[in-house]
């Protein structure tokens, strides 16, 4: 379970397992309870179905592992989903999809607003795949827990990844770098961005740092906009009164 320590906006600095998040979770596959994947942009009927299955599945397994959020594109399944696990026990999420979410601005912020509306504050959002740049903005949003998997892959592929930008190192030659050394690179941007944000968060700056990341985005500048014109109550219902 997680434990709020400060708010700065929506955004939460807490304690996790004796981590100050948002952090970096370092987990191993099997610490995932078992669920039923399903695409993002797939029929109603599939994605309940993946909902169903995954309910099910979570009924038999440890609650104090992660249980994963199914519902592909549509909110309210991903909500059903959500209040379904945390009924059973579950206070640590996984949220599916991520890297089409990060796709499109507009089904980030319907989903992970929803969920945080009607869940917990003591649940804690995992978002193991995201664009560097994002993570103000997600953190911003009440994800607590980001993943390595995005610094691995891009590494695999050959791409350094910084706080503003992902450069292909055989188009941008910056560094002379193995794979092992671009993984290595990649997950200390992840730490110093995580390090930056809990910073921005006790300080009570996060929102300063969130436009400056957006501005190196067009899907993040989007989501930032959309965030501010069409979900002001939730931004209000965070906001500290003087």
């Amino acid at each position: 379970m997680l434990e709020i320590k400060l708010h700065d906006g929506p955004a939460r600095l807490g304690k996790y397992l004796n981590n100050t998040t948002p952090y970096l979770l370092k987990l191993e596959p099997e610490f995932i309870i078992p669920d039923e994947p399903m695409p993002y942009d797939v029929p109603r009927e599939l994605a309940s179905y993946a909902v169903c299955k995954t309910i099910e599945k979570a009924k038999e397994e440890d609650n104090n592992k992660i249980a994963v959020i199914q519902g592909s594109k549509y909110a309210d399944l991903r909500i059903k989903c959500a209040n379904s696990l945390e009924k059973l026990g579950y206070r640590l999420f996984l949220v599916a999809n991520p890297e089409e979410l990060i796709k499109r601005p507009r089904d980030l912020l319907d989903i992970i607003i929803s969920l945080r509306k009607v869940m917990s504050p003591n649940s804690a959002l995992y978002f193991p795949f995201t664009k560097l740049n994002f993570i103000p903005l997600l953190v911003y949003l009440g994800i607590d827990l980001f993943g390595v998997p995005s610094a691995d892959y891009y590494a695999r592929i050959g791409v350094l990844t910084t706080p503003n930008h992902n450069y292909d190192l055989k188009k941008y030659p910056l560094y002379d770098l193995n794979p092992e050394e671009i993984k290595n690179y990649n997950r200390k941007s992840i730490d110093f961005i995580l390090r930056e944000v809990r910073a921005h968060i006790k300080n009570g700056t996060l929102r300063n740092l969130v436009e400056e990341r957006c501005c190196t985005s067009p899907e993040a500048m989007s989501a930032l906009r959309i965030l501010d014109r069409d979900y002001g109550d939730f931004l209000e219902g965070y906001t500290q009164l003087y």
